[in-house]
């Protein structure tokens, strides 16, 4: 289903019911991890929560289990990857459609990618993905990385 998801997904770049209190804490808890494994030069992080101030990324889905997609420019990405986190509580992300309009979101997937022309792509994955509200929940219920490369499967 969600083949290119799949394969840009590292299982090592995926933390479950993260306990955070801001849209910029978890940014960086999942730029940490890319980082970590040598995804991602240490300026990304920084730019990740830069863009999403400036270009938010929450997508409404309805309810509190919206999902956001941060991401930023491929300058700062050393090879393609791609960071989950399912949140313990909900934390506010500016909705995508109205910046003005703060979402709940309990599922963030941070993109670094270093072709600008796959970002288009990757996030219609995501978005085609997330569209079923039983996936959404059961990501946010999963307790580990083979379950969530389950249910993206």
């Amino acid at each position: 289903m969600a083949e290119a998801l799949l394969n840009t997904l590292d299982p090592g770049a995926i933390v479950l019911g993260v306990k955070a209190s801001s849209d910029e804490e978890v940014i960086r808890i999942l730029a940490a991890r890319l980082e970590g494994l040598g995804y991602v030069k240490p300026s990304y992080a920084d730019a990740v929560v830069a863009r999403e101030a400036a270009l938010p990324t929450g997508l409404p889905l309805g309810g509190a289990n919206n999902v956001a997609v941060p991401h930023t420019d491929p300058h700062h990405v050393i090879k393609p990857g791609l960071a989950l986190a399912t949140l313990a509580e909900p934390v506010l992300f500016s909705n995508m459609e109205d910046p003005d309009e703060k979402l709940p979101v309990s599922v963030v997937f941070v993109m670094a990618l270093n072709d600008k022309d796959k970002q288009v792509e990757m996030l219609q994955e995501i978005a085609g993905t997330i569209q079923s509200p039983e996936v959404i929940a059961a990501l946010i219920t999963a307790k580990s990385a083979e379950d969530v490369l389950g249910l993206l499967g």
